[in-house]
């Protein structure tokens, strides 16, 4: 009778406890659960008073004391300038630094809960991108071919640049037994709600990174200090958390997302900051080529107060590596595994921050998980573990491309994906039925992500439908063109909504921009049919 129905061993702790509590007032007589209707029971009030009550047991969640440590924790909010200066948030000039100003506010705030609906939502499914699932959990959605190849295209992308990092790819299981000594500590000082389930009298969890499954890799490893830094990176598709119900919109933040996971183990201290901030940096430089430039986001650095007074000028050198002021949050002693930490945040358009990418130093699990290496005397040391998303959940990444998209259309540019990123590269559009040949010619000569506008529409109605899908380069195929073998081509990333910037030039010239535009970047083949007309409707 309820949506989300508990276990009948907790039902039948909640009946005996409430009986016990009962019994010191009133004559109690306890029925074996499920027999509920084997008696008969009047009271006065609404017909269904007796089926419409909820009753909930108050230790029924797991809750990390990560969690609770964090709702009692003291933050000290500051922005530490480009000159050093490290200054309180409500003294701080934010004249030029309005999404600063807004992401600070976000942070101290703690509102996560969102009133509206945000503009990438609207985007996603027009583009056929994503879309809400019903049959599911809230925060579980469904990928149609376009957004199932951009999803795919920034994996991809994210795994490369962790492989030229040296990082081992793995892969690991997407659930744990809550009763597994070394995890069920670990679980106590994450700040995230799981998901449990159980199955053959064991309780379990599902992953909400790769933590646990490379961690137990690591403890089972034979490590040499020659391996240092040891990388191990995994796409964990999927990971899990139990957010709240009210923060749940769109792609922004999900119950189940696909988290790029690395962990590093070095050999000490220093060596775990210099893995940091070449970390910081490779961040940096995946989000700009995914089209996320340091313009777009807001940086935040965490750690204790002990670990600033040590390590002042490597925290000041990363504001220096931005060029722009970052807000600090810092903390008179540890609550969590971690002394540093750094996120990206992307601030959308309804005054919301996303994390994108982040790494942290921990001091905790190497011992924890027993993890070790042998270092030059054949002794076992243990190490200090870095935890690094290069470019945060994919879905984020999504999310941040789309609101950017949003943005720029408000600022009355033209939004678009990167060229590599687009589910379509080239659009085709003959004028008539008598230069399709032609078209399929040039989508053949030009491979790439080629499609043909073959509909019955007007070649208006075409090219307005082009641009609202954002396609890079669009080709229209008239007798002009069909006799002269040269193309004209629309080129968005050069275009203004009033202003269409058109170049001429062969095919073989369009194939040759595309493809150094496109170079080093994973490529996928067009994800639906190259005819318009033979393509299914999604939305």
């Amino acid at each position: 009778m309820s949506a989300q129905l508990s276990t009948p061993a907790t039902a039948v702790k909640i009946l005996k406890g409430l009986a016990e509590t009962l019994s010191a007032d009133y004559e109690v007589m306890r029925a074996p659960f499920g027999w509920y209707k084997a008696f008969t029971i009047s009271c006065k009030g609404h017909p269904l008073s007796e089926l419409s009550r909820s009753i909930r047991l108050g230790e029924g969640e797991v809750v990390s004391q990560a969690l609770k440590s964090e709702a009692k924790a003291v933050s000290y909010w500051k922005v530490l300038d480009l000159d050093g200066n490290l200054i309180d948030v409500d003294k701080f000039d934010f004249t030029g630094r309005v999404n600063l100003q807004k992401f600070a506010n976000y942070e101290i705030s703690k509102a996560r809960a969102v009133d509206r609906v945000p503009p990438h939502v609207e985007l996603m499914r027009r583009l056929e991108l994503v879309d809400y699932e019903p049959g599911s959990d809230p925060g579980n959605m469904r990928y149609y071919p376009k957004g199932r190849m951009v999803k795919s295209l920034l994996e991809n992308f994210v795994l490369e640049m962790a492989q030229d990092m040296g990082a081992m790819e793995v892969e690991t299981p997407i659930m744990y037994d809550m009763e597994h000594p070394t995890l069920k500590k670990y679980l106590d000082r994450f700040p995230a709600r799981q998901y449990q389930i159980e199955a053959d009298k064991k309780k379990l969890f599902l992953r909400f990174a790769a933590c646990f499954g490379q961690f137990l890799m690591g403890h089972d490893m034979t490590i040499s200090y020659k391996s240092m830094p040891l990388k191990m990176f995994e796409i964990t598709r999927y990971s899990f958390r139990r957010e709240q119900r009210g923060e749940l919109v769109g792609i922004r933040r999900l119950r189940a997302f696909t988290m790029p996971d690395m962990h590093t183990l070095t050999r000490d201290m220093k060596s775990a900051m210099e893995e940091f901030r070449k970390q910081y940096q490779a961040s940096i430089a995946l989000l700009k080529e995914v089209g996320l430039d340091l313009a777009d986001y807001e940086v935040a650095i965490r750690f204790t107060k002990d670990f600033y007074n040590q390590n002042r000028e490597f925290i000041e050198g990363l504001v220096d590596i931005v060029k722009k002021p970052v807000l600090i949050e810092m903390w008179d002693e540890r609550f969590f595994y971690f002394v540093l930490k750094f996120e990206f945040n992307f601030v959308d358009t309804m005054d919301k921050a996303s994390a994108l990418s982040t790494v942290q130093i921990d001091v905790e699990n190497s011992e924890r998980y027993d993890m070790t290496y042998v270092d030059e005397a054949g002794e076992r040391q243990s190490p200090i573990l870095l935890h690094c998303s290069p470019s945060g959940a994919i879905e984020r990444v999504m999310f941040a491309l789309l609101e950017k998209a949003a943005r720029l259309t408000e600022e009355g540019k033209l939004p678009m994906l990167e060229t590599w990123l687009s589910p379509t590269q080239v659009r085709i559009i003959p004028v008539a039925e008598r230069h399709q040949d032609r078209a399929l010619q040039i989508a053949s000569e030009l491979g790439l992500r080629t499609d043909i506008d073959d509909r019955d529409e007007t070649v208006g109605k075409k090219i307005r439908d082009a641009g609202r899908e954002w396609i890079p380069y669009v080709v229209v195929i008239g007798d002009e063109e069909q006799a002269s073998g040269e193309l004209t081509v629309t080129v968005r990333s050069e275009s203004t909504p009033k202003s269409p910037a058109k170049v001429k030039m062969s095919a073989e010239d369009l194939r040759a921009r595309i493809s150094a535009e496109t170079a080093g970047k994973p490529r996928r083949r067009l994800p639906l049919s190259m005819l318009l007309s033979e393509r299914p409707k999604f939305i």
